[in-house]
């Protein structure tokens, strides 16, 4: 399943009423895009990027009732993140001038990520699947090109290849080339 917006949505909303399955599906779900919201935002080991995701899992779990279903899913997810790193900042002892923290933190306007999530959702939808599913995985999910392969059961070169067609690709709708 992809990890849309509107999918995410469906599951949490599934969830709160009652299907432990959806529930389930979307804390699976929410992993390798917490895996890639704390790489691109630490510099710390593996162990502490886990914990971080671990520890959004349950406060998404915990504060499930406190989502706002007319609300995006999404912004609710990542302003838990945000607390978390924030949190996980503190205990490190790595204060930072708040000047500095913006360029790690995401933008405080929630709605404009949304809306880029889903002007990307809709130029991965033009692309081949296999092209579209490697991209999200390398490029938006943070995966490694090893890890892209192993969930999608193909081989390493053929996610390299597949990454740059889809590039080069939306590169030229772009450019309008396309």
């Amino acid at each position: 399943m992809r990890s849309t917006e509107s999918a995410l949505r469906g599951l949490m909303i599934d969830g709160l009423n009652g299907d432990a399955s959806a529930h389930s599906a979307l804390l699976s779900l929410l992993v390798p895009i917490l895996r890639g919201f704390f790489r691109r935002r630490m510099r710390d080991d593996e162990s502490d990027i886990e914990d971080l995701v671990q520890e959004t899992l349950i406060a998404v779990h915990t504060r499930r009732a406190t989502y706002d279903r007319e609300r995006p899913f999404t912004a609710w997810m990542f302003a838990i993140a945000r607390y978390k790193l924030i949190d996980h900042f503190r205990r490190a002892h790595r204060l930072q001038p708040i000047d500095e923290l913006e360029e790690t933190l995401p933008a405080a306007d929630e709605e404009a990520s949304v809306m880029a999530q889903l002007d990307v959702d809709r130029l991965l939808a033009e692309l081949p699947p296999k092209q579209a599913r490697m991209i999200r995985a390398t490029k938006i999910e943070g995966l490694s090109v090893a890890e892209a392969a192993d969930a999608g059961g193909i081989g390493e070169s053929d996610v390299k290849v597949s990454v740059h067609r889809g590039l080069k690709a939306l590169m030229g709708r772009v450019r309008g080339e396309a």
